[in-house]
């Protein structure tokens, strides 16, 4: 194989532990809540006071508006508060702050980067372009979010990025989203869902419904059957789930990309949000919308699911339909073909699949694309992020698994007519992990989920070993010269 032009660059993004949120700590036991609050209620208010002033001198400067979360995770606990005391906002920020705790988002990682052009490029100097970087940031528990890092590349081919504050906020979760009723039906269908409650619940509701409007359905339907059935809670627990599960999140503009964080909402997210794969998406009015597609995990079972921004502030999370939705690692292709949506999936967890659709949100009839060939990804293979398109073809960045357990990155090229056809593979690994690469929280790892063409260059930023994220930029010539060899 000719020799590719591959330059590491002198950009590593490793975890920090000092970026830190708020997040709930609460006891599962009601008896110690209760107790809790009881110690916090017999206070005298000028001890209320002293010990509140103590706890913003030590925390106030960790966080952009501490008394905000402190009085949300208040009203969590609200109903366990005795009836009778007034409490003044002293004391509820106290009780709050009492069932509160930091949590450090990347202790232990901060890998597995897709890049993006950023939706706003102005006074971006000539020949340059702004990025927006997505990374699968992991802390205690080892549970995963999605963080963000802006940066810009320079005519040169230099990468810089911008500085990254210690604060991390989470965004505002929309309390009254909208759902499209037809994705709605097909998915309780697909979770076997399909009985004359499920239909009672969603006949009165129009094509696009709020939850409100879901809620009062809901609400509806439970009062008309008394005594409740196990059939009708299990088909309105359902509903409730699908619910939670498609969700709105809202961040305030005055926040910079590297303050914004995605962090676990819905249950079916609550060991992870997982490696997102994100695609700046062309529609045919030239319309631009990103998606994104990750993998929910709850500790038991993993979901494919997908993002949709426009500017990277307001977020619809929603659930993918269809029976090719399963496993990781979904990638969409950044237009359509042929008219229609296309997608690379990994069905079996060894092979590379393409699936194409009507809709971003339904998916079936996947087919095999490729197979594991050379020794280096002799175990399986996957792609790392949404195809690129090209002059001459696609091109995918994939990833093998062989001997050892040891992940290296590849290159295939796919036909732009038909990207069914593969017209180019890379026999030997584009990256392979070398020296301290090698070292991290899994040995032996390089991995990417998403790169982009810039000017001469794809630019590829990947993982280290599950810990630390690294920049590559490697010569668009040589490597399509290469596949086409």
């Amino acid at each position: 194989m000719k020799s590719i032009r591959l330059h590491r660059h002198q950009v590593t993004l490793v975890p920090e532990s000092a970026r830190v949120i708020i997040r709930p700590f609460i006891p599962g036991s009601d008896g110690q809540i209760a107790a809790i609050i009881l110690r916090a209620t017999s206070l005298r208010e000028e001890e209320v006071t002293k010990h509140l002033q103590q706890l913003l001198a030590e925390f106030d400067e960790r966080h952009f508006d501490i008394e905000s979360t402190l009085l949300a995770h208040f009203a969590m606990v609200r109903p366990h508060v005795p009836r009778d005391p007034l409490l003044s906002r002293e004391r509820q920020l106290l009780i709050g702050a009492l069932f509160s705790g930091e949590y450090a988002l990347e202790s232990a990682a901060i890998f597995n980067p897709s890049i993006v052009p950023h939706p706003d490029q102005s006074d971006v100097p000539k020949g340059g372009l702004r990025f927006i970087m997505s990374l699968r940031a992991t802390g205690e528990g080892h549970i995963s979010s999605i963080e963000f890092r802006a940066g810009t590349i320079g005519e040169n081919g230099r990468i810089t990025l911008d500085p990254v504050s210690r604060f991390v906020t989470a965004p505002e979760i929309i309390s009254d989203p909208g759902y499209q009723k037809m994705s709605f039906a097909t998915k309780l269908r697909e979770m076997g869902v399909d009985d004359w409650h499920a239909d009672e619940v969603l006949a009165p509701l129009q094509a696009r419904f709020t939850r409100s409007d879901l809620n009062k359905s809901v609400g509806t339907v439970r009062h008309h059957h008394q005594p409740t059935t196990h059939e009708l809670a299990h088909t309105l627990d359902c509903i409730q789930w699908l619910a939670d599960s498609n969700y709105e999140i809202q961040f305030p503009d005055s926040l910079a990309i590297s303050e914004r964080i995605i962090f676990p909402v819905s249950s079916n997210e609550t060991n992870g949000i997982e490696d997102a794969r994100f695609v700046r998406f062309f529609e045919e009015d030239g319309s631009i919308l990103y998606y994104a597609t990750y993998t929910a995990y709850n500790g038991h079972d993993i979901l494919p699911q997908l993002i949709e921004t426009r500017d990277f502030l307001h977020f619809h999370i929603l659930t993918l339909n269809g029976d090719a939705v399963q496993n990781k690692g979904m990638a969409l292709f950044p237009r359509r073909i042929g008219g229609r949506y296309a997608m690379l999936s990994r069905q079996d967890d060894e092979n590379l699949f393409i699936m194409f659709s009507d809709s971003p949100h339904h998916w079936s009839h996947a087919e095999i694309l490729l197979r594991p060939s050379a020794m280096w990804e002799s175990v399986k293979i996957g792609n790392c992020g949404s195809p690129i398109e090209t002059e001459v073809g696609w091109l995918v960045i994939t990833h093998g698994v062989g001997p050892m357990r040891k992940y290296c990155i590849g290159a295939v090229l796919l036909d732009l007519e038909d990207p069914r056809k593969v017209i180019g593979r890379l026999r030997e690994p584009l990256i392979s992990p070398q020296g301290a690469e090698r070292e991290g929280y899994v040995p032996n790892v390089v991995y990417s989920c998403g790169s982009l063409l810039h000017g001469e260059s794809l630019i590829l930023p990947f993982a280290v070993s599950d810990q630390a994220s690294a920049i590559a930029s490697v010569s668009i010539a040589d490597l399509l010269t290469a596949l086409q060899a």
